[in-house]
């Protein structure tokens, strides 16, 4: 066992401070280039397909969700580590243990089921009113626009009351989880709002 002592005037150690210093402010300066994402809504809308889909995974055997995924999706020159919580009635009470630390929230609706927006549109009014999810930016995907009962974005717009968010950036996509067609835009908004914010 070897204690090797140094004097504080000894010029190695003025190299390991600035050494030290060069470090810590490269960390204050470099941009934090992980986002954290929550993939909320109702049980049934479309999140472990949508997640599945960003992640190019085969999306013919999904189940529903009891508790989350978590995958690791690069967009925009960020990477988006997305949380796709399970929304069951009975799981949706533990969504706020998610909400610390959240830098967006994507809000999918099952375009297709009218009879459960008004359900929806109570879950999304009370995200909106957590303080913890304060300012974050909203992507709202109106999914399953593939079946022809599926209302349209102005349609899931009105009934959800999207008009009346204040102090918050929002978008509402229409799209279709099981080919993709209408998720890249949405997600890609979503980066760009995150970018401006974090300047």
């Amino acid at each position: 066992f070897f204690l090797v002592v140094i004097s504080s005037h000894h010029p190695f150690l003025s190299l390991f401070r600035m050494g030290l210093l060069d470090l810590v402010r490269s960390f204050k300066s470099a941009p934090e280039k992980e986002i954290r994402i929550l993939l909320l809504g109702l049980d049934n809308a479309g999140k472990t397909t949508l997640l599945k889909k960003l992640s190019s995974e085969e999306t013919t055997n999904v189940t529903p969700t009891k508790g989350f995924n978590v995958k690791t999706i690069a967009s925009g020159g960020i990477t988006l580590n997305v949380w796709d919580i399970g929304g069951q009635r009975a799981i949706r009470p533990y969504w706020s243990n998610y909400y610390p630390g959240t830098h967006a929230v994507i809000y999918v609706v099952d375009a297709s089921d009218i009879k459960r927006l008004d359900e929806s549109h109570i879950e999304l009014d009370e995200l909106l009113e957590e303080k913890k999810l304060e300012s974050v930016p909203l992507l709202v995907l109106a999914n399953k626009q593939d079946l022809q009962t599926a209302a349209d974005a102005v349609q899931i717009s009105t009934m959800l009351g999207l008009d009346n968010i204040r102090e918050r950036a929002w978008q509402i996509q229409p799209c279709c989880a099981t080919s993709g067609e209408g998720v890249q835009p949405g997600v890609q908004w979503l980066s760009n709002i995150i970018k401006e914010i974090r300047k």
